[in-house]
């Protein structure tokens, strides 16, 4: 049998998480048109069968990461160390490159027929606030931001040397090839491939699930003889509070615009299981999303409470989608300036370290002895 990690990095809305999401054929990763909606490393676990005279069994465990983009608050810092921490620990690295998105490197003279000379940077897509990852925008084609000396002026540079350093194969992997023309990915595919000897280049189309059997055919070419690190129907390392977590976070993605997602966060406050009697099990689920500033808090909440209802209406269907029972889900909303850039805050929300919390709480919790005493 064959196992092994295999990190998947990329720019913000390059995909990353719809591939993940189509490769287990579950819901593991949160997906929206929104950059950075990724803040955790996620896994995502795959079962690959034997093919007598083809290939060995094997066991992929996907590691999504969030997007690379410029840190400007300590929690985009975070978001950064998580993708420097699945590099760490890998047998293969996944660059995802949204072929939509022009990528012109310094080297480089014409992509697709248009000057690049002297310029980095996205040539087309949204010019994004690098701070808080707000867009702007969709700047018209042919505009070319260029790189300071010494700056992240051009993020697609900086991904490239993320991967210059690690020791194993690296595969590029073009998503998103059902919304341009076949003509136009190979003058891509050249010019990243001047930027990397990547062992494969493999283009995708998550949503029509298109090249998808080729990439994990070539996944598991490489991946070192080993044992499963994960039982066999597992397909996530993730807790179920904070799949919740994340699926009340994806509503308000949704649900909201401007700053308001990005200055979000939610913290399950409680979560009871139904009996195991229940006729009609209902699991009970107690939420805070926390925000920054006060104006913030009113457009989460809407006039009479209404966007806080459509946040958790959309949540709780979801929710239920995944726990197979009614859902009774209770939000409210908490002001907690300046958060993001809250060392103590941010880390709370790794859901590792809350499961460390819990397990000290319920330790720390008196005896039915205790008490009588």
């Amino acid at each position: 049998m064959k196992s092994g990690f295999v990190a998947i990095i990329g720019r913000p809305n390059v995909g990353k998480s719809t591939l993940l999401n189509a490769l287990t054929g579950e819901k593991v990763a949160i997906v929206t048109a929104k950059p950075q909606t990724t803040r955790n490393r996620i896994l995502g676990v795959v079962e690959t069968p034997a093919r007598k005279g083809q290939r060995q069994a094997a066991q992929i465990v996907f590691v999504d990461t969030p997007g690379v983009h410029k840190p400007g608050t300590h929690l985009d810092r975070r978001m950064l160390q998580e993708v420097h921490d699945a590099l760490e620990s890998r047998d293969l690295v996944l660059v995802l490159v949204d072929v939509t998105r022009r990528i012109p490197f310094e080297d480089e003279r014409k992509i697709a027929g248009r000057e690049t000379r002297g310029t980095t940077g996205l040539e087309a897509g949204g010019a994004s606030d690098l701070g808080t990852g707000a867009t702007s925008g969709p700047e018209p084609r042919g505009t070319l931001r260029t790189a300071r000396s010494g700056s992240w002026a051009s993020e697609d540079e900086f991904l490239f040397s993320l991967v210059r350093k690690v020791d194993c194969p690296v595969f590029l992997v073009l998503t998103k090839i059902d919304l341009i023309r076949k003509d136009e990915l190979l003058p891509l595919i050249d010019a990243l491939t001047k930027q990397y000897n990547f062992a494969q280049v493999i283009p995708v189309s998550a949503r029509k699930r298109d090249g998808l059997d080729v990439l994990v055919e070539k996944i598991v070419e490489v991946l070192p003889a080993g044992q499963r690190y994960f039982p066999k129907d597992q397909y996530t390392d993730q807790p179920v509070r904070f799949m919740v977590a994340e699926l009340i976070r994806e509503s308000i993605l949704i649900e909201t615009g401007e700053e308001v997602p990005y200055a979000a966060a939610v913290v399950v406050e409680e979560f009871i299981e139904p009996e195991p009697k229940e006729k009609s099990p209902l699991t009970r689920i107690m939420a805070a999303i926390y925000c920054e500033r006060g104006g913030q808090k009113a457009i989460l909440i809407g006039k009479g409470g209404s966007k806080l209802k459509e946040i958790g209406t959309g949540a709780r269907r979801k929710i239920e989608s995944l726990l197979g029972t009614r859902v009774y889900l209770e939000l409210h909303v908490i002001v907690e300036p300046g958060w993001r850039e809250s060392r103590a805050f941010v880390e709370q929300l790794d859901w590792r370290n809350q499961i460390e919390k819990l397990a000290e709480d319920q330790a720390n919790e008196p005896t039915g002895d205790e008490e009588a005493s």
